[in-house]
């Protein structure tokens, strides 16, 4: 009879989705990811049957822990300008007071191996779309209370966002805040409206 886990598989999901964000697929070793869980490599592999069962945890939980962000942002008090605008410099503050600006994990991912695995593609697109979705629902719902014009394509606005968002995730490794933050502005004025 085996041991019981001495661990809680949520939690080194996280700490495993915390190595990937920062190190990349390839760049996060199954020793780092058992350290960062705080378990044996062992148990690592007979938890979650491999690195790559793990990173598909990983990404799964990033999408949870975004949708939740994304939500939250979106349903907040104002108008569907301010709420995108407090969405999209909410991500670049959180890039910016970050440790270590690592960007965005989903647009991370991505470029790192979207061309390459079919799997890891699709999870990506589902993420993506799920922002594509939640960003057009408020451009609906704006569009419905009138703080948006009605001809609007709530779903060609919402895809250009995240666009723009991946774009600004990644300009947010290399380029200063106020740089990053003036796209922002440009963003939702050229959707928006000034």
């Amino acid at each position: 009879m085996g041991r019981p886990k001495q661990f809680d598989e949520d939690t080194a999901i996280a700490q495993a989705m915390q190595v990937f964000w920062t190190n990349g697929y390839a760049g996060s070793s199954p020793a780092e990811l058992a350290e960062a869980a705080g378990i044996g490599k062992g148990s690592l592999y007979h938890t979650f049957g491999s690195k790559r069962e793990l990173f598909g945890r990983a990404l799964d939980a990033y999408d949870h822990a975004g949708a939740e962000l994304i939500e939250e942002l979106l349903s907040g008090p104002g108008s569907t300008k301010e709420c995108v605008r407090t969405y999209m410099t909410t991500l670049v503050d959180t890039d910016f007071d970050a440790p270590v600006r690592r960007g965005c994990l989903a647009v991370n991912t991505a470029l790192e191996l979207g061309g390459r695995d079919v799997d890891v593609a699709l999870a990506v697109r589902r993420l993506t779309d799920r922002g594509v979705d939640l960003l057009a629902a408020r451009i609906e719902r704006g569009r419905l209370e009138g703080d948006v014009p009605a001809a609007m394509d709530a779903g060609a606005q919402a895809r250009f966002l995240v666009a723009a968002m991946a774009g600004l995730r990644v300009m947010a490794r290399t380029y200063d805040r106020d740089a990053v933050l003036k796209v922002v502005d440009t963003t939702v004025t050229t959707v928006f409206g000034a």
